[in-house]
C-alpha cells in the first residue's frame, strides 16, 4: 500500500479536512498554541509554548522548532512557492537558534514570533489562491438608528 494511501485514510478517520479552509484552521490553531496561548498580566502581552518551552534547555526549543515545521510542511501542501518556503524555514530556524541560548533565549523567543510571521504568509497564499478559503477579521459596529443623510441635517 503506498504511504500517501495510508495517510489519506488516516486524515479521513480523523476527520482532518484537506481543504484549504480545513488547512488554514489547524494553521491559525497551532499559531495561537504557540504563540497566544495566555496573556503576561502585567506586560498585556500573549505568550504560548514557544516560549514557555524555552525553560527545557534544547529539548523544549527542539519540540517548538518540530511544531513551527509542522506548519511549514502544512504549507508545503497548499502549494506555496519554494521562496516562500526557504522564508518560513528560516524564520522557525533563527527562532531556535535564539532559544537555543540558554536562559536568556526566552526573551527574544518573547518578541521574535516566527509562526504569527508565517501564518501571516500563509493567509496571503489562501487568500490569493483560495479566496474561497478567506476569512473576513474585523469588528462588529452597531448601526446608528438614524443616521444623518449626506449632506443634510436629522430630521
Amino acid at each position: 500500500m503506498p504511504m500517501t494511501d495510508h495517510f489519506d485514510r488516516l486524515a479521513d478517520q480523523a476527520k482532518l479536512g484537506r481543504d484549504p479552509a480545513s488547512v488554514r484552521r489547524r494553521i491559525e490553531h497551532m499559531e495561537h498554541l504557540l504563540e497566544g496561548l495566555f496573556v503576561v498580566p502585567v506586560l498585556n502581552r500573549r505568550i504560548g509554548l514557544d516560549v514557555i518551552l524555552d525553560a527545557l534547555p534544547i529539548a523544549g526549543d527542539a519540540v517548538a522548532a518540530a511544531l513551527g515545521a509542522w506548519i511549514v510542511w502544512e504549507a508545503r501542501n497548499l502549494g506555496m512557492s519554494k521562496w516562500q518556503m526557504t522564508r518560513m524555514a528560516g524564520n522557525v530556524g533563527f527562532d531556535f537558534l535564539l532559544g537555543a541560548i540558554p536562559w536568556v533565549g526566552a526573551i527574544p523567543d518573547f518578541f521574535f514570533r516566527s509562526n504569527t510571521m508565517n501564518l501571516k504568509m500563509i493567509k496571503r497564499h489562501l487568500d490569493k489562491h483560495y479566496p474561497e478559503a478567506a476569512v473576513v477579521e474585523g469588528e462588529v459596529v452597531k448601526r446608528d438608528q438614524n443616521p444623518i443623510p449626506l449632506g443634510g441635517k436629522r430630521r
